[in-house]
């Protein structure tokens, strides 16, 4: 892997990703086998001015053996410094990267209970934590690097350097660092995003109703909602990108108001198991019934999270032109598919996607048709055969997507 194109990768996290300032505290959390880019970025945020910089390590195979050995009460342990340490980062205003790279198969077998009791844990130990970045409180981005592991669920013919070297060329190329100034095309990506965020704000639909292959679906959406996408801002006015990639803009809908069926179009990677080809049936907000042909029981566990998980918490628009969907790959990674596909999530609302959340109660926020939840998982149900209408305060239809595309024109006035 060519070092020069490492270099524009880190720069692109620290400067467009989490925009990271002069004498800020930086974080980076990071698995064991990415070791050699992480330092990469240490080195790289020291130059632009980082204060300091922090690691989180992660390994897989540590993870896989706790998960094997260990039993529930000590999985579901968080210790009280832990907790304590991810609280100083947000009071601390703390920039905080995640560098992202998971085996998709890598609790396969485990029994699922197991693993969403440890996960339902861990979200309640780090809710106040999660508030930071879900309130946009903070800056903090994600991005992506191949492990083996993941690059062989990709390309399953290569052996194992091949098939990283081939997934490093898709994430350059996702991820605009082939480009000759990433930073550059990242600006013009992002005010591509903001007019058409704009344009559904000014919109303001009351409903949307998705029409597709095993898809009858109608989501209607809180009073007051803001869409986003792209750059972020925090309560300072910084400027960042939570994701990269990003093709997505995206707003909260209504808790009570989702009604009809949805099928997943591609695989959703949830803590290690894959669950695939599921159907969703809402009543009133609420999931009444499922079914999936693989991971189906991990999927069950999910929806019993909390009360919140089997409600929906976010729907995003992504055209079906998206390089991501462009490059006929399923990624089995959610940062990825999520930006090649229209797609939903269970569970917890970002707040700021209504107007006033980040200062409302919990009791205000489901006042207003805003999930809670200890989970936020998204899927994907978006394809080239989508048709997505918006219906009007007055109830007027009009085309908002046909065949995955945009209908609407976001230089109308």
């Amino acid at each position: 892997m060519h070092q020069h194109m490492l270099d524009k990768y880190a720069d692109l996290a620290l400067r467009t990703g989490v925009n990271l300032q002069k004498d800020q505290k930086l974080v980076i959390n990071s698995t064991v086998e990415g070791a050699d880019f992480t330092r990469v970025i240490v080195k790289k945020a020291f130059e632009l001015g980082a204060k300091d910089v922090h690691i989180n390590w992660a390994d897989d195979d540590i993870t896989r053996l706790r998960y094997e050995y260990a039993d529930t009460e000590t999985l579901k342990e968080v210790p009280e410094w832990q907790q304590d340490m991810f609280k100083s980062f947000g009071e601390e205003g703390m920039a905080i990267l995640s560098v992202r790279a998971t085996d998709p198969d890598l609790l396969q077998g485990i029994d699922a209970k197991k693993i969403a009791a440890a996960q339902k844990s861990r979200s309640e130990a780090m809710a106040e934590f999660r508030n930071y970045t879900m309130n946009d409180r903070i800056q903090w981005s994600i991005v992506s690097i191949p492990i083996t592991a993941w690059a062989q669920k990709i390309f399953p013919e290569a052996d194992a350097e091949t098939a990283k070297e081939k997934l490093w060329e898709e994430i350059f190329s996702i991820v605009r660092i082939d480009q000759e100034d990433p930073v550059k095309a990242w600006d013009e990506h992002n005010e591509m995003l903001e007019n058409a965020r704009q344009f559904l704000n000014r919109k303001q639909y009351k409903e949307l109703v998705y029409q597709g292959p095993g898809t009858n679906l109608t989501v209607a959406l809180p009073e007051g909602h803001i869409w986003k996408g792209g750059a972020s801002r925090t309560e300072d006015g910084v400027p960042f990108n939570p994701n990269m990639p990003t093709e997505e803009v995206f707003t909260a809908p209504h808790k009570y108001g989702v009604d009809g069926i949805v099928s997943s179009t591609k695989p959703l990677n949830y803590g290690g198991s894959v669950i695939d080809n599921f159907t969703l049936t809402f009543k009133d907000g609420e999931v009444v019934d499922f079914s999936a042909e693989q991971g189906e029981e991990t999927l069950e566990q999910l929806l019993d999270t909390d009360d919140g998980a089997s409600h929906l918490g976010e729907l995003a628009l992504v055209p079906h032109e998206s390089p991501i969907s462009q490059s006929g790959l399923i990624f089995y990674n959610t940062l990825y598919d999520e930006n090649a596909s229209c797609h939903l999530a269970f569970g917890k609302a970002y707040p700021n996607n209504v107007e006033g959340g980040s200062e409302m109660s919990e009791k205000e926020l489901d006042e207003n048709g805003v999930n809670h939840s200890l989970v936020h998982v998204d899927f994907m149900m978006g394809s080239g055969e989508m048709d997505i209408d918006g219906v009007l305060e007055d109830g007027t239809e009009e085309a908002v997507m046909r065949n995955g595309s945009w209908a609407l024109d976001f230089n109308e006035d």
